[in-house]
């Protein structure tokens, strides 16, 4: 999944970022709509030392920006990621 920054980007555009943690984000939301505790989800799925004052705001962004991508961001997401593909294919 890559490297975790401290905040998920935020923003009305997707980013290479959010490309890059697509698995991460799908998994937050499948643990959250489970109802598991953030806890897990930061430790398990994030490698989040969750004892870290800065823990539970780095996992909340993530998932935010998770909700984000499969809502109000998706037509960005779409049109972001086929950008991408599309230049590594002309490449």
């Amino acid at each position: 999944m890559g490297t975790i920054d401290r905040l998920a980007p935020s923003g009305d555009l997707a980013v290479d970022y959010d490309r890059r943690h697509l698995a991460l984000y799908a998994a937050l939301l499948e643990a959250d709509d489970a109802g598991g505790d953030w806890r897990d989800a930061a430790s398990s799925l994030m490698q989040l030392d969750v004892t870290d004052c800065d823990a539970e705001a780095c996992w909340r962004s993530h998932l935010e920006r998770a909700r984000w991508i499969v809502g109000d961001g998706l037509g960005s997401a779409i049109d972001a990621f086929n950008e991408r593909r599309s230049a590594v294919i002309a490449e």
